[in-house]
């Protein structure tokens, strides 16, 4: 083969191979028309972690670079006194990631939630970097927030007796600015249970400590009953555009099997059991969105966040921030597909070429 065709047939192979790989490899996305409220939320929730960060650091609660490798101050430890069950750490170092926040918008908006509309969140104290990320994402997109929080946390949460979930709140609220309006303990029945008897006391003076309020409800039900009213209140008759369910707190998504009824990310209005324990549900049989942050990894796996990246990526450059254009693929694949056949019809020329032999 004379090296003329034989360099045709290696380009007409290359250009075979990158047709193939280009519907998987190729770069077709552009910007998410949320992104400059993604970065704007991604960006509060740094600042709302430095802060957290400064805290730990003055109350001489060290952070572990094996354990936090990117020095967050929102991973805990594995067991406390505080901790109501186990937990991935994995996990909580995801979480805790700013493109988090950039997340929060994204469900926001997907959920209907427009600038200048009233949310309400419960949260639990084992995913702190989760409940930074809302409240980030809220305040980019200037809404009113209904914040009901359980102090209990599972492992590597906001599990530290000296450094509860309230005292990460506190640190981060004069970057994000909402205050909590209510406490629980958490655990079971919304009543501290499995914990241990000095993890109920820490958190009983830590809750006292606040000044906030403390639901104190002899039963699980009565316990959403108390959420519900305290959204009300706050509400004063508007419309609820969303409840976000950070954690597994069984006063928001119950202690039976209804509580898998929820999926990662947006649960439509109305899509939930109506008989079902936690105010999850009972937002959703009043015809609220109920976004549900809990499974990481399919969250992560469903809106290209990077799982347990060290270091978190630059703000901006991860999937999340990008919407699949099938116009640019089209672009760009028509693109490749000319300089296939260019290679094909170089190839075919020059095998003519051959057969008919030199001119003389």
């Amino acid at each position: 083969m004379k090296p003329v065709r034989a360099a045709l047939w290696i380009l007409a192979v290359l250009a075979s191979a990158a047709a193939l790989m280009a519907e998987r490899r190729i770069s077709s996305y552009s910007r998410s028309p949320y992104y400059e409220e993604m970065v704007r939320a991604a960006r509060l929730m740094e600042e709302a972690e430095a802060r957290v960060r400064d805290a730990r650091t003055a109350a001489g609660i060290g952070i572990d670079p094996l354990r936090d490798p990117n020095s967050t101050g929102l991973v805990g430890v594995e067991y406390s006194e505080t901790t109501t069950s186990l937990g991935d750490l994995e996990s909580k170092r995801t979480s805790a990631g700013p493109d988090m926040a950039a997340l929060s918008v994204l469900l926001l908006r997907e959920a209907g939630v427009k600038s200048g509309d009233a949310i309400a969140v419960g949260a639990s104290g084992s995913f702190p970097g989760l409940v930074l990320a809302v409240l980030s994402a809220a305040r980019a997109l200037d809404l009113d927030v209904a914040l009901v929080s359980s102090l209990g946390a599972s492992s590597w949460g906001a599990n530290i007796p000296e450094f509860s979930y309230l005292r990460i709140h506190e640190a981060a609220l004069p970057v994000l600015g909402y205050p909590i309006l209510a406490v629980s303990l958490g655990g079971g029945e919304d009543a501290g249970g499995d914990m241990q008897p000095e993890g109920r006391r820490i958190l009983s003076r830590e809750a006292f400590r606040s000044g906030l309020r403390v639901i104190n409800a002899r039963s699980l039900e009565d316990s959403v009953d108390e959420r519900l009213a305290l959204y009300d209140s706050f509400l004063g008759g508007r419309a609820c555009a969303a409840f976000v369910n950070v954690g597994g707190a069984s006063a928001n998504i119950g202690e039976d099997d209804r509580a898998l009824e929820l999926l990662p990310g947006i649960n439509p209005p109305k899509s939930l059991s109506p008989e079902g324990r936690g105010t999850a549900f009972a937002m959703s049989a009043r015809g609220v969105p109920v976004i549900h942050l809990l499974n990481l990894r399919a969250l992560a796996r469903d809106y290209g966040l990077p799982w347990d990246p060290v270091p978190f990526p630059g703000i901006g450059e991860s999937r999340v921030y990008k919407v699949y254009d099938r116009s640019l693929y089209r672009r760009r694949l028509g693109i490749l597909s000319a300089l296939y056949f260019a290679a094909l019809a170089a190839l075919g020329a020059a095998g003519t070429a051959a057969r008919r032999g030199p001119r003389v």
